[in-house]
């Protein structure tokens, strides 16, 4: 499991119904591709975050895969429509069982 697996969103906390908002979301994870050797020669195994999801009342509106290739701390923003006041909540998943979510309320007038 990483030794580091700090994550958060941002979300607006308030929207007008049918308005864009923006969300981001980043976590601190120490990466390793699996490609890498230590001093040894012995090689590193990958630990990589390999999907990322986010739902918005628990109907999901983003998601993407990751691989080998993405850099520590991966950082995602994206857009969606604000149609109703609730919960977002964003899961990361990745190598060797780490799991982590974070949640955040928007109010829609």
């Amino acid at each position: 499991m990483s030794k580091t697996s700090r994550t958060s969103i941002t979300v607006p906390a308030t929207a007008k119904k049918g308005s864009i908002i923006e969300i981001r979301a980043i976590a601190q994870h120490d990466m390793e591709s699996g490609f890498r050797y230590t001093e040894g020669g012995k090689l590193i195994p990958r630990d990589i975050i390999r999907v990322f999801t986010c739902t918005y009342n628990n109907v999901e509106v983003f998601k993407a895969d990751f691989y080998p290739g993405i850099g520590a701390n991966p950082l995602i923003i994206f857009t969606t429509i604000a149609t109703e006041s609730g919960s977002i909540e964003c899961r990361w998943v990745g190598d060797d069982g780490y799991e982590s979510a974070s949640q955040a309320r928007i109010t829609v007038s």
